[in-house]
Protein backbone atom coordinates (compact mmCIF):
# COMPACT_ATOMS: atom_id res chain seq x y z
CA UNK A 1 0.00 0.00 0.00
CA UNK A 2 1.16 3.68 -0.50
CA UNK A 3 2.36 5.98 2.08
CA UNK A 4 0.09 8.76 3.18
CA UNK A 5 1.31 11.82 1.94
CA UNK A 6 1.30 13.22 5.27
CA UNK A 7 4.15 12.69 7.90
CA UNK A 8 2.36 12.48 11.03
CA UNK A 9 3.60 13.75 14.41
CA UNK A 10 2.95 10.54 17.17
CA UNK A 11 0.21 10.89 19.39
CA UNK A 12 0.41 12.81 22.18
CA UNK A 13 1.66 11.05 24.91
CA UNK A 14 -0.45 12.25 28.05
CA UNK A 15 -3.57 12.64 26.63
CA UNK A 16 -3.65 8.99 25.08
CA UNK A 17 -3.08 7.57 28.47
CA UNK A 18 -5.77 9.66 30.01
CA UNK A 19 -7.84 8.39 27.46
CA UNK A 20 -6.53 4.60 28.38
CA UNK A 21 -7.94 5.25 32.06
CA UNK A 22 -11.57 6.94 30.10
CA UNK A 23 -11.78 3.59 28.26
CA UNK A 24 -11.13 1.63 31.15
CA UNK A 25 -13.74 3.64 33.39
CA UNK A 26 -16.21 3.76 30.54
CA UNK A 27 -16.39 -0.69 30.16
CA UNK A 28 -16.56 -0.83 34.15
CA UNK A 29 -12.82 -2.81 33.91
CA UNK A 30 -11.37 -3.97 37.32
CA UNK A 31 -8.58 -2.09 38.83
CA UNK A 32 -6.42 -3.77 40.73
CA UNK A 33 -7.44 -7.10 43.54
CA UNK A 34 -9.31 -6.70 46.32
CA UNK A 35 -7.65 -7.51 49.25
CA UNK A 36 -9.44 -10.96 50.20
CA UNK A 37 -8.32 -11.74 46.84
CA UNK A 38 -4.82 -10.54 47.07
CA UNK A 39 -4.27 -12.32 50.61
CA UNK A 40 -6.17 -15.18 49.09
CA UNK A 41 -3.58 -14.97 46.14
CA UNK A 42 -0.24 -14.75 48.65
CA UNK A 43 -1.02 -17.25 50.93
CA UNK A 44 -1.63 -19.35 48.18
CA UNK A 45 1.81 -18.51 46.75
CA UNK A 46 3.39 -18.93 50.42
CA UNK A 47 1.83 -22.30 50.89
CA UNK A 48 1.98 -23.94 47.45
CA UNK A 49 5.46 -26.25 47.30
CA UNK A 50 6.64 -27.17 43.62
CA UNK A 51 7.41 -30.69 44.52
CA UNK A 52 4.53 -32.83 46.18
CA UNK A 53 2.68 -36.70 46.09
CA UNK A 54 2.08 -37.40 42.85
CA UNK A 55 4.52 -34.91 41.00
CA UNK A 56 7.15 -36.58 38.48
CA UNK A 57 10.52 -34.72 38.86
CA UNK A 58 11.61 -33.36 35.53
CA UNK A 59 14.28 -30.70 36.74
CA UNK A 60 16.84 -32.76 34.56
CA UNK A 61 15.04 -31.46 31.18
CA UNK A 62 16.77 -28.25 30.39
CA UNK A 63 13.38 -26.36 29.70
CA UNK A 64 13.29 -22.68 27.96
CA UNK A 65 10.33 -20.15 27.77
CA UNK A 66 10.42 -18.16 24.57
CA UNK A 67 8.10 -14.87 25.07
CA UNK A 68 7.92 -11.18 24.59
CA UNK A 69 11.23 -9.62 26.02
CA UNK A 70 9.04 -7.82 29.19
CA UNK A 71 6.50 -10.98 29.90
CA UNK A 72 6.87 -11.97 33.47
CA UNK A 73 3.90 -14.39 32.71
CA UNK A 74 5.10 -17.38 31.23
CA UNK A 75 2.64 -20.26 30.70
CA UNK A 76 4.64 -22.19 29.14
CA UNK A 77 8.15 -23.67 28.32
CA UNK A 78 9.78 -26.33 25.32
CA UNK A 79 12.16 -28.58 25.30
CA UNK A 80 13.07 -30.80 22.02
CA UNK A 81 14.87 -33.96 21.28
CA UNK A 82 15.32 -36.44 18.59
CA UNK A 83 14.01 -40.08 19.17
CA UNK A 84 16.27 -42.87 18.63
CA UNK A 85 13.47 -44.81 17.08
CA UNK A 86 12.96 -41.60 14.20
CA UNK A 87 11.10 -38.61 14.86
CA UNK A 88 10.63 -36.28 17.82
CA UNK A 89 9.63 -35.73 21.61
CA UNK A 90 8.32 -32.39 22.21
CA UNK A 91 8.27 -31.35 26.34
CA UNK A 92 6.16 -28.98 26.63
CA UNK A 93 5.43 -27.66 30.18
CA UNK A 94 2.49 -25.54 31.07
CA UNK A 95 2.32 -23.57 34.35
CA UNK A 96 0.38 -25.39 36.87
CA UNK A 97 -2.64 -23.07 37.89
CA UNK A 98 -4.71 -25.30 39.30
CA UNK A 99 -1.74 -25.73 42.34
CA UNK A 100 -2.47 -22.38 43.59
CA UNK A 101 -6.19 -21.73 42.94
CA UNK A 102 -8.82 -23.42 45.53
CA UNK A 103 -11.95 -23.95 44.03
CA UNK A 104 -14.53 -21.71 45.11
CA UNK A 105 -12.23 -19.58 47.04
CA UNK A 106 -11.79 -15.90 46.06
CA UNK A 107 -8.80 -16.11 43.36
CA UNK A 108 -11.07 -18.50 41.89
CA UNK A 109 -14.12 -16.56 41.82
CA UNK A 110 -12.30 -13.42 40.76
CA UNK A 111 -10.98 -15.61 38.12
CA UNK A 112 -14.31 -16.91 36.79
CA UNK A 113 -15.31 -12.69 36.47
CA UNK A 114 -12.80 -11.62 34.40
CA UNK A 115 -12.29 -14.66 32.12
CA UNK A 116 -9.02 -13.31 30.48
CA UNK A 117 -5.97 -11.28 31.11
CA UNK A 118 -7.03 -8.02 29.18
CA UNK A 119 -3.86 -6.14 27.33
CA UNK A 120 -3.31 -1.91 26.82
CA UNK A 121 -0.16 -0.69 25.70
CA UNK A 122 0.26 1.12 29.49
CA UNK A 123 -1.07 -1.53 31.44
CA UNK A 124 -2.31 -5.40 32.03
CA UNK A 125 -5.46 -6.17 33.66
CA UNK A 126 -4.28 -9.66 34.45
CA UNK A 127 -6.72 -12.70 35.37
CA UNK A 128 -4.77 -13.39 38.39
CA UNK A 129 -2.84 -11.54 41.01
CA UNK A 130 1.01 -10.98 39.95
CA UNK A 131 1.93 -12.51 43.11
CA UNK A 132 0.97 -15.69 40.85
CA UNK A 133 0.88 -15.00 37.09
CA UNK A 134 3.97 -13.22 37.88
CA UNK A 135 5.75 -14.95 40.25
CA UNK A 136 4.97 -17.96 42.50
CA UNK A 137 2.90 -19.56 39.29
CA UNK A 138 5.18 -18.43 36.11
CA UNK A 139 8.15 -20.49 34.92
CA UNK A 140 10.66 -17.88 35.52
CA UNK A 141 14.22 -19.57 35.17
CA UNK A 142 16.33 -20.55 38.10
CA UNK A 143 13.93 -21.84 40.41
CA UNK A 144 11.26 -24.73 40.75
CA UNK A 145 8.03 -24.38 39.26
CA UNK A 146 5.13 -26.37 39.77
CA UNK A 147 3.80 -27.91 36.17
CA UNK A 148 1.90 -30.09 33.58
CA UNK A 149 4.14 -31.46 31.40
CA UNK A 150 2.60 -32.89 28.40
CA UNK A 151 5.39 -35.04 26.43
CA UNK A 152 4.11 -35.63 22.65
CA UNK A 153 5.83 -38.03 20.43
CA UNK A 154 6.09 -37.46 16.72
CA UNK A 155 7.15 -39.10 13.12
CA UNK A 156 9.75 -38.39 10.96
CA UNK A 157 7.11 -36.07 9.07
CA UNK A 158 5.81 -34.35 12.21
CA UNK A 159 2.65 -35.94 12.95
CA UNK A 160 1.91 -37.08 16.50
CA UNK A 161 1.79 -41.00 17.46
CA UNK A 162 1.75 -40.93 21.32
CA UNK A 163 0.73 -38.28 24.02
CA UNK A 164 0.63 -37.86 27.74
CA UNK A 165 0.48 -35.29 30.96
CA UNK A 166 1.41 -35.64 33.93
CA UNK A 167 1.74 -33.53 37.06
CA UNK A 168 5.53 -31.90 37.39
CA UNK A 169 8.20 -30.30 38.78
CA UNK A 170 10.29 -28.58 36.44
CA UNK A 171 13.51 -25.56 36.50
CA UNK A 172 13.43 -23.67 33.34
CA UNK A 173 16.79 -22.79 32.37
CA UNK A 174 16.67 -19.69 30.33
CA UNK A 175 14.08 -17.14 29.62
CA UNK A 176 14.45 -16.57 25.96
CA UNK A 177 12.50 -13.58 23.85
CA UNK A 178 11.30 -14.28 20.02
CA UNK A 179 13.76 -11.51 18.71
CA UNK A 180 16.74 -12.59 20.20
CA UNK A 181 16.18 -16.69 19.21
CA UNK A 182 14.93 -15.19 15.74
CA UNK A 183 18.08 -13.02 15.79
CA UNK A 184 20.34 -16.30 16.32
CA UNK A 185 18.59 -18.38 13.93
CA UNK A 186 18.86 -15.68 11.31
CA UNK A 187 22.92 -15.44 12.39
CA UNK A 188 23.86 -19.05 12.40
CA UNK A 189 24.34 -18.87 16.21
CA UNK A 190 21.53 -21.34 17.25
CA UNK A 191 21.91 -23.52 19.73
CA UNK A 192 20.22 -27.62 19.13
CA UNK A 193 16.95 -26.39 20.64
CA UNK A 194 16.52 -23.15 18.62
CA UNK A 195 17.36 -25.23 15.46
CA UNK A 196 14.55 -28.44 16.32
CA UNK A 197 12.40 -25.45 17.11
CA UNK A 198 12.45 -24.54 13.51
CA UNK A 199 12.63 -27.58 12.03
CA UNK A 200 9.47 -29.09 14.13
CA UNK A 201 7.77 -25.93 13.59
CA UNK A 202 7.99 -25.95 9.99
CA UNK A 203 6.90 -29.72 9.85
CA UNK A 204 4.11 -29.18 11.80
CA UNK A 205 2.79 -26.06 9.15
CA UNK A 206 3.62 -28.38 6.56
CA UNK A 207 1.14 -30.88 8.83
CA UNK A 208 -1.35 -28.05 9.03
CA UNK A 209 -1.29 -27.37 5.26
CA UNK A 210 -1.51 -31.27 4.38
CA UNK A 211 -5.44 -31.05 7.26
CA UNK A 212 -6.23 -28.32 4.99
CA UNK A 213 -5.96 -25.41 7.75
CA UNK A 214 -6.70 -22.04 7.56
CA UNK A 215 -3.89 -19.15 8.32
CA UNK A 216 -4.60 -15.61 7.60
CA UNK A 217 -1.61 -13.93 6.32
CA UNK A 218 -2.89 -10.42 7.44
CA UNK A 219 -0.49 -8.43 9.90
CA UNK A 220 -2.09 -7.03 12.83
CA UNK A 221 -1.99 -3.73 14.27
CA UNK A 222 -0.17 -2.53 17.10
CA UNK A 223 0.17 0.30 19.45
CA UNK A 224 3.60 1.18 19.88
CA UNK A 225 5.29 3.61 21.90
CA UNK A 226 7.41 6.51 19.43
CA UNK A 227 9.45 8.95 21.79
CA UNK A 228 6.86 10.57 24.04
CA UNK A 229 4.02 9.55 22.00
CA UNK A 230 2.10 6.63 20.44
CA UNK A 231 1.41 5.53 17.14
CA UNK A 232 0.18 2.57 14.96
CA UNK A 233 2.63 -0.07 12.99
CA UNK A 234 1.24 -2.93 10.73
CA UNK A 235 3.38 -6.09 12.32
CA UNK A 236 3.84 -9.68 11.00
CA UNK A 237 4.89 -11.77 13.31
CA UNK A 238 8.52 -13.56 13.53
CA UNK A 239 9.15 -17.05 11.95
CA UNK A 240 10.29 -17.98 15.54
CA UNK A 241 6.40 -16.74 17.14
CA UNK A 242 5.03 -19.01 14.21
CA UNK A 243 6.95 -22.50 15.06
CA UNK A 244 6.49 -21.62 18.95
CA UNK A 245 3.30 -21.42 17.99
CA UNK A 246 2.80 -24.79 16.81
CA UNK A 247 4.06 -26.20 19.73
CA UNK A 248 1.40 -24.63 21.65
CA UNK A 249 -1.35 -26.05 18.61
CA UNK A 250 0.04 -29.23 18.87
CA UNK A 251 -0.37 -28.95 22.51
CA UNK A 252 -4.24 -28.15 21.96
CA UNK A 253 -5.05 -31.02 19.62
CA UNK A 254 -3.57 -33.63 21.65
CA UNK A 255 -5.61 -32.18 24.18
CA UNK A 256 -8.45 -32.26 22.22
CA UNK A 257 -7.92 -36.05 20.98
CA UNK A 258 -8.01 -36.81 24.86
CA UNK A 259 -11.16 -35.26 25.73
CA UNK A 260 -12.89 -36.28 22.64
CA UNK A 261 -11.76 -39.97 23.48
CA UNK A 262 -12.23 -39.84 27.14
CA UNK A 263 -16.14 -38.37 26.59
CA UNK A 264 -15.57 -35.18 28.93
CA UNK A 265 -13.90 -31.85 28.05
CA UNK A 266 -14.38 -28.67 26.53
CA UNK A 267 -13.15 -27.47 23.17
CA UNK A 268 -12.57 -24.62 21.07
CA UNK A 269 -14.98 -24.97 18.17
CA UNK A 270 -15.13 -23.08 14.74
CA UNK A 271 -17.69 -24.30 12.05
CA UNK A 272 -17.05 -24.66 8.69
CA UNK A 273 -16.97 -21.66 6.16
CA UNK A 274 -20.59 -21.24 5.34
CA UNK A 275 -21.42 -22.27 0.99
CA UNK A 276 -22.81 -18.95 0.82
CA UNK A 277 -19.90 -16.73 2.00
CA UNK A 278 -17.20 -18.86 0.04
CA UNK A 279 -19.33 -18.20 -3.35
CA UNK A 280 -18.89 -14.46 -2.45
CA UNK A 281 -15.56 -14.34 -1.63
CA UNK A 282 -14.85 -16.39 -5.12
CA UNK A 283 -17.44 -13.58 -7.20
CA UNK A 284 -15.19 -10.92 -5.48
CA UNK A 285 -11.89 -13.01 -6.32
CA UNK A 286 -13.35 -12.50 -9.64
CA UNK A 287 -14.46 -8.28 -9.41
CA UNK A 288 -10.54 -8.14 -8.32
CA UNK A 289 -9.20 -9.85 -10.89
CA UNK A 290 -7.35 -12.07 -8.86
CA UNK A 291 -7.04 -15.81 -9.77
CA UNK A 292 -8.87 -18.32 -7.57
CA UNK A 293 -8.73 -21.73 -10.27
CA UNK A 294 -11.46 -24.28 -9.30
CA UNK A 295 -9.10 -26.63 -7.68
CA UNK A 296 -7.41 -24.24 -5.62
CA UNK A 297 -8.90 -24.69 -1.83
CA UNK A 298 -9.69 -21.61 0.31
CA UNK A 299 -7.07 -22.60 2.09
CA UNK A 300 -4.54 -22.79 -0.46
CA UNK A 301 -6.33 -19.59 -1.87
CA UNK A 302 -6.39 -17.45 1.42
CA UNK A 303 -2.19 -19.02 2.13
CA UNK A 304 -0.89 -17.45 -1.05
CA UNK A 305 -2.53 -13.85 -1.01
CA UNK A 306 -0.33 -11.31 -0.01
CA UNK A 307 -1.39 -8.58 2.17
CA UNK A 308 0.47 -5.96 0.94
CA UNK A 309 -1.36 -5.87 -2.63
CA UNK A 310 -4.17 -3.93 -2.60
CA UNK A 311 -6.76 -6.55 -3.94
CA UNK A 312 -5.35 -9.17 -1.87
CA UNK A 313 -5.80 -6.82 1.27
CA UNK A 314 -9.44 -6.34 0.39
CA UNK A 315 -10.10 -10.08 -0.32
CA UNK A 316 -8.54 -10.64 3.68
CA UNK A 317 -10.89 -8.51 5.24
CA UNK A 318 -13.37 -10.02 3.56
CA UNK A 319 -12.74 -13.54 4.40
CA UNK A 320 -12.70 -13.06 8.07
CA UNK A 321 -16.53 -13.57 7.95
CA UNK A 322 -15.54 -16.79 6.75
CA UNK A 323 -14.18 -17.65 10.05
CA UNK A 324 -17.29 -16.53 12.07
CA UNK A 325 -18.85 -18.21 15.13
CA UNK A 326 -15.66 -19.47 17.07
CA UNK A 327 -16.73 -20.32 20.72
CA UNK A 328 -16.50 -22.50 23.70
CA UNK A 329 -18.44 -26.49 23.53
CA UNK A 330 -18.42 -28.56 26.86
CA UNK A 331 -19.26 -32.09 27.06
CA UNK A 332 -19.73 -35.11 28.92
CA UNK A 333 -20.96 -38.23 27.93
CA UNK A 334 -20.25 -38.24 24.27
CA UNK A 335 -18.47 -36.00 21.42
CA UNK A 336 -19.99 -32.68 20.29
CA UNK A 337 -21.98 -33.03 17.10
CA UNK A 338 -19.44 -30.15 15.89
CA UNK A 339 -16.29 -30.83 17.83
CA UNK A 340 -13.64 -29.26 15.09
CA UNK A 341 -12.13 -25.78 14.53
CA UNK A 342 -12.63 -25.02 11.00
CA UNK A 343 -9.33 -23.12 10.60
CA UNK A 344 -7.00 -25.73 11.68
CA UNK A 345 -9.35 -28.49 10.57
CA UNK A 346 -8.75 -30.02 13.54
CA UNK A 347 -10.48 -30.90 17.18
CA UNK A 348 -8.75 -28.33 19.38
CA UNK A 349 -8.68 -27.25 22.82
CA UNK A 350 -6.86 -24.48 24.89
CA UNK A 351 -4.87 -25.70 27.42
CA UNK A 352 -1.74 -23.76 27.42
CA UNK A 353 -2.30 -20.44 28.59
CA UNK A 354 -3.68 -20.72 32.55
CA UNK A 355 -2.31 -18.03 33.59
CA UNK A 356 -4.19 -15.42 31.30
CA UNK A 357 -7.41 -17.24 29.96
CA UNK A 358 -9.69 -19.58 32.13
CA UNK A 359 -10.76 -21.95 30.34
CA UNK A 360 -7.05 -23.85 30.28
CA UNK A 361 -7.19 -24.50 33.81
CA UNK A 362 -10.75 -27.03 33.06
CA UNK A 363 -9.57 -28.51 30.02
CA UNK A 364 -6.36 -29.61 31.09
CA UNK A 365 -7.26 -30.60 34.62
CA UNK A 366 -9.61 -32.69 32.64
CA UNK A 367 -6.55 -34.52 30.41
CA UNK A 368 -4.53 -35.12 33.68
CA UNK A 369 -7.08 -37.18 34.73
CA UNK A 370 -7.82 -38.72 31.72
CA UNK A 371 -4.29 -39.73 31.86
CA UNK A 372 -3.81 -40.73 34.98
CA UNK A 373 -7.65 -42.97 34.49
CA UNK A 374 -8.89 -40.60 37.26
CA UNK A 375 -12.13 -39.77 37.58
CA UNK A 376 -12.66 -35.55 36.54
CA UNK A 377 -13.08 -34.10 40.10
CA UNK A 378 -16.52 -32.42 40.96
CA UNK A 379 -15.21 -29.05 40.66
CA UNK A 380 -14.01 -29.40 36.94
CA UNK A 381 -17.50 -30.79 35.85
CA UNK A 382 -19.36 -28.29 37.76
CA UNK A 383 -17.33 -25.47 35.46
CA UNK A 384 -17.76 -26.67 32.64
CA UNK A 385 -21.44 -26.22 32.22
CA UNK A 386 -20.60 -22.36 32.89
CA UNK A 387 -17.03 -21.63 31.62
CA UNK A 388 -17.83 -21.61 27.86
CA UNK A 389 -20.59 -18.87 28.88
CA UNK A 390 -18.10 -16.94 31.07
CA UNK A 391 -15.62 -17.15 28.21
CA UNK A 392 -18.17 -16.05 25.77
CA UNK A 393 -18.11 -12.72 27.26
CA UNK A 394 -14.73 -12.65 28.30
CA UNK A 395 -13.70 -12.48 24.38
CA UNK A 396 -16.24 -9.92 24.15
CA UNK A 397 -15.41 -7.41 26.48
CA UNK A 398 -11.43 -7.87 25.11
CA UNK A 399 -12.31 -7.35 21.34
CA UNK A 400 -14.32 -4.25 22.55
CA UNK A 401 -11.25 -3.09 24.93
CA UNK A 402 -9.07 -3.34 21.92
CA UNK A 403 -11.01 -2.05 19.37
CA UNK A 404 -11.57 1.08 21.42
CA UNK A 405 -7.58 1.33 22.75
CA UNK A 406 -6.69 1.53 18.98
CA UNK A 407 -9.61 3.93 17.73
CA UNK A 408 -8.74 6.34 20.40
CA UNK A 409 -4.77 6.47 18.91
CA UNK A 410 -6.20 6.56 15.69
CA UNK A 411 -7.75 9.51 16.37
CA UNK A 412 -5.21 11.19 17.99
CA UNK A 413 -2.96 10.68 15.51
CA UNK A 414 -4.86 12.18 13.09
CA UNK A 415 -6.96 14.98 15.28
CA UNK A 416 -5.03 17.75 13.81
CA UNK A 417 -4.70 16.71 10.09
CA UNK A 418 -8.54 17.18 9.61
CA UNK A 419 -9.07 18.14 5.70
CA UNK A 420 -5.74 16.93 4.66
CA UNK A 421 -5.36 14.71 1.73
CA UNK A 422 -4.15 10.52 1.77
CA UNK A 423 -3.87 7.55 0.07
CA UNK A 424 -5.25 4.12 1.01
CA UNK A 425 -6.70 0.91 -0.04
CA UNK A 426 -10.56 0.03 -0.12
CA UNK A 427 -10.69 -3.53 2.18
CA UNK A 428 -14.50 -2.91 2.29
CA UNK A 429 -17.97 -1.72 0.34
CA UNK A 430 -21.24 -1.51 1.64
CA UNK A 431 -22.77 -0.25 -1.89
CA UNK A 432 -26.14 0.24 -0.51
CA UNK A 433 -24.82 2.93 1.84
CA UNK A 434 -22.23 3.87 0.04
CA UNK A 435 -19.49 3.05 2.73
CA UNK A 436 -17.04 0.99 2.98
CA UNK A 437 -13.92 0.46 4.74
CA UNK A 438 -10.33 2.06 4.30
CA UNK A 439 -6.88 0.78 5.34
CA UNK A 440 -3.80 3.11 5.75
CA UNK A 441 -0.25 1.44 5.89
CA UNK A 442 1.66 3.89 7.89
CA UNK A 443 0.15 4.81 10.40
CA UNK A 444 -1.74 1.47 10.37
CA UNK A 445 -5.05 3.33 10.06
CA UNK A 446 -8.17 0.95 9.59
CA UNK A 447 -11.49 3.58 9.32
CA UNK A 448 -14.82 4.21 7.86
CA UNK A 449 -14.67 5.96 4.58
CA UNK A 450 -18.18 7.31 2.44
CA UNK A 451 -18.29 7.91 -0.89
CA UNK A 452 -20.36 6.70 -4.27
CA UNK A 453 -19.06 3.91 -5.97
CA UNK A 454 -16.65 2.71 -3.51
CA UNK A 455 -13.55 0.81 -5.54
CA UNK A 456 -13.07 -2.60 -3.94
CA UNK A 457 -9.60 -2.91 -3.56
CA UNK A 458 -8.06 -0.04 -5.36
CA UNK A 459 -5.60 2.72 -4.03
CA UNK A 460 -7.98 5.79 -3.63
CA UNK A 461 -6.79 9.04 -2.68
CA UNK A 462 -8.87 10.48 0.63
CA UNK A 463 -9.88 13.63 2.94
CA UNK A 464 -9.97 13.14 6.29
CA UNK A 465 -13.12 14.37 7.43
CA UNK A 466 -13.57 13.67 10.96
CA UNK A 467 -10.81 12.70 13.78
CA UNK A 468 -12.96 13.08 17.11
CA UNK A 469 -10.97 11.82 20.08
CA UNK A 470 -13.53 11.86 22.70
CA UNK A 471 -15.86 9.91 20.38
CA UNK A 472 -13.03 7.60 18.73
CA UNK A 473 -13.94 8.58 15.45
CA UNK A 474 -12.33 8.63 12.24
CA UNK A 475 -14.04 9.26 9.16
CA UNK A 476 -12.52 9.47 5.48
CA UNK A 477 -14.20 10.46 2.37
CA UNK A 478 -13.23 9.73 -1.17
CA UNK A 479 -11.66 12.78 -2.45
Amino acid sequence: MPRRQLRLAAADGADVRAGFVRIRTELDLPDGFSEVVGAAAREAAAATRPAGAGRVDRTDLPFVTIDPADSRDLDQAVHLERRNEGGYRVHYAIADVAAFVAPGGPVDLEAHRRGVTLYAPDRRIPLHPEVLCEDAASLLPGVDRPALVWTMDLDADGEGVGVEVRRAVIRSRAKLSYTGVQRALDDGRADEQALLLREVGRLREEREHDRGGVDLPSPEREVVQDGSGWTLVLRAPLPVERWNAQMSLMCGMAAAQLMLSGGVGVLRTLPPADPRDLARLRRSARALAVPWPEETSYADFIRALDPYQPSHAALLASSTVTLRGAGYTSFEGGAPDQPLHAALASAYAHVTAPLRRLVDRYAAEVCVCLCAERDVPEWVRAGLTVVPKEMAEADRRAHQYERALVDLVEAALLQNHVGGHFTGVITEVDERAAKGTVQLRDPAVEARVTGERLPLGEVVRLRLAEADVTRRRVHFELA
